[in-house]
């Protein structure tokens, strides 16, 4: 089944409808990786997900202040990566192949080095099959906290080490790690990459909610 990204109360978008390049039946959409990966091809205009049930999601897109609030995030992380050499990072056009299934385009993502050179040069050029190291998602007014807080499940449950839900309507930030309860703190402070991002420390002072 396809389906837009739920948008919060009061914001109106209109339904999309997708190129399918396949003979599908898209009443039981059940999309190889491959299908997945041309569907997205043959769409270049969309930010299209698939969540752990295998339903497809269209993501809408942001306005002009979470999309610079995004760039400066991936920003503080590349000018850190760029001096350490330690991974790749990625910006939010790049969709992850998660272990548990689902198809997922983080705002900001982190790769250990060694992780990515295992991979083969056709992996690495498509949706590569595996799940960040670090993860960042940043709350635009379109996306649904729920929804938005189920995707920080799905990375978890795929491998992911770290992830920050970045919330400015609610002027908050949830961590989450491995087998642990997400840990909510307040607007400002400061965020460490701890073990997975040695030496990355990220200032976030109280935003204005777009």
């Amino acid at each position: 089944m396809m389906e837009q990204a739920a948008p919060d109360a009061g914001s109106a978008i209109a339904m999309t409808t997708l190129d399918l390049p396949l003979e599908l039946n898209v009443q039981s959409l059940h999309l190889t990786d491959e299908q997945f990966y041309q569907l997205c091809v043959h769409n270049p205009e969309l930010a299209i997900e698939q969540n752990a049930q295998g339903v497809l999601l269209v993501m809408p897109p942001v306005g002009g202040e979470s999309g610079n609030q995004e760039f400066e995030l991936g920003l503080d992380l590349g000018i850190w990566n760029r001096q350490t050499q330690l991974g790749k990072v990625f910006s939010s056009s790049t969709v992850f192949q998660l272990p548990i299934g689902s198809k997922r385009s983080p705002d900001v993502a982190w790769v250990d080095l060694f992780r990515w050179q295992v991979l083969t040069p056709e992996q690495r050029r498509k949706f590569p099959p595996l799940a960040p190291d670090f993860v960042m998602e940043l709350r635009s007014t379109t996306d649904s906290l729920a929804s938005l807080q189920a995707k920080m499940q799905e990375y978890m449950a795929s491998g992911v080490q770290l992830a920050w839900l970045i919330n400015p309507q609610e002027q908050q930030v949830e961590i989450y790690r491995p087998g642990q309860a997400e840990e909510v703190r307040l607007l400002p402070t400061e965020l460490s990459g701890e073990s997975v991002l040695p030496g990355f420390r990220l200032k976030l002072e109280r935003f204005i909610a777009p």
